[in-house]
């Protein structure tokens, strides 16, 4: 810790360096995977501000941000439980006393949530909720939602900083070494398999997001020796299987640890969904299908990002091939007897 003369305090926490502590400060996350990833930077903005930060949001939240530490508490049942956690976590957070809250949700029942359950929130100015809210932020017109986020919080800090080039997701060590251990059960080898995202989001009912060419991606890297691998998440399991038979089928496999897997593939190939945004926040090679539907406000952010979007067709099978030769220095050499191919 630096004192300095102007009374301001300098702590450091590993490789976060923030100012002197603002207080407790309860984020209401995003309810798609996607959409929490995008705001990673936002959150580490907030915690250098010198906020202590306690989130909440759904099931997978605390798996998906373990590799930063900041509590997270599971939303559970529907307003009324909320209300009632809620209520909990300031009681815990803050005493009697009345926190705030932002809100990277825009739904008018997270701002109810909050406000009945003593929080000051803030958040944009949507859905009708701004009566509910301290202060209401009024949306920007921005070309991609992470930049939103970041707004967010130049507004509740009342200053402008120009948002990060990357969003420097990153794993726990725990969960890199579960990743690692997967592999090693598997009879898998680093950069020696393909990692396939061939899911979207559930509101995605006519799977309109989905890249129609993954098995006959899969027939070709099995072919060729290369190992596939596929991480259905819950309800995706027997989809997986059916559509990716020879794959390596790692199921129940939490976003930590998803995310280091795709950091040890090959490269990852997904379209439009979480796991694809997970992929590129943690620096791995991805190659991203973006279909005629899908919105270019939601692509991929990262250093190693192909992306592909044709407002008409999808790419075939054939060029996502010979991308992923192009973009991983060409092809392998064959898998050792007794690998999985």
């Amino acid at each position: 810790m630096r004192c300095y003369s102007n009374g301001m305090t300098i702590t450091h926490r590993n490789d976060v360096v923030t100012q002197a502590s603002r207080g407790p400060l309860v984020v209401r996350l995003c309810n798609w995977v996607g959409e929490v990833v995008l705001s990673v930077p936002a959150l580490k903005r907030l915690e250098t501000a010198g906020y202590h930060l306690h989130l909440y949001g759904k099931s997978w939240a605390p798996g998906l941000l373990e590799g930063f530490g900041w509590p997270v508490t599971v939303r559970r049942g529907g307003i009324p439980t909320a209300i009632d956690q809620l209520r909990g976590l300031r009681r815990t957070i803050a005493g009697d006393g009345t926190p705030p809250a932002l809100l990277f949700t825009k739904s008018l029942s997270s701002a109810l949530e909050t406000r009945w359950a003593g929080f000051r929130p803030q958040g944009y100015a949507y859905d009708g909720r701004s009566w509910l809210l301290t202060r209401a932020h009024p949306m920007p017109a921005t070309t991609h939602m992470a930049r939103s986020y970041w707004h967010l919080v130049d507004c509740f800090l009342d200053e402008t900083a120009s948002p990060p080039a990357t969003l420097d997701w990153r794993a726990s060590v725990a969960q890199q070494a579960a990743a690692s251990a997967l592999l090693s059960q598997h009879r898998l080898r680093r950069s020696e398999f393909v990692l396939l995202c061939p899911f979207s989001g559930s509101d995605d009912t006519e799977n309109r997001k989905v890249w129609p060419g993954y098995a006959a991606l899969a027939r070709a890297c099995h072919s060729r020796g290369i190992a596939v691998v596929v991480c259905p998440g819950p309800g995706e399991e027997i989809a997986a299987r059916s559509l990716l038979p020879n794959a390596v089928c790692l199921t129940g496999v939490d976003l930590g640890v998803y995310g280091a897997l795709a950091t040890l593939a090959r490269c990852t190939v997904a379209n439009d969904t979480g796991p694809g945004h997970l992929a590129a926040a943690a620096g791995a090679r991805l190659i991203s299908l973006y279909g005629p539907r899908s919105s270019r406000q939601w692509t991929p952010i990262g250093p190693a990002v192909t992306w592909l979007q044709n407002t008409e067709t999808w790419p075939s099978p054939e060029q996502v091939e010979a991308l992923m030769d192009e973009t991983t220095g060409g092809a392998v050499a064959p898998r050792p007897e007794g690998g999985h191919a």
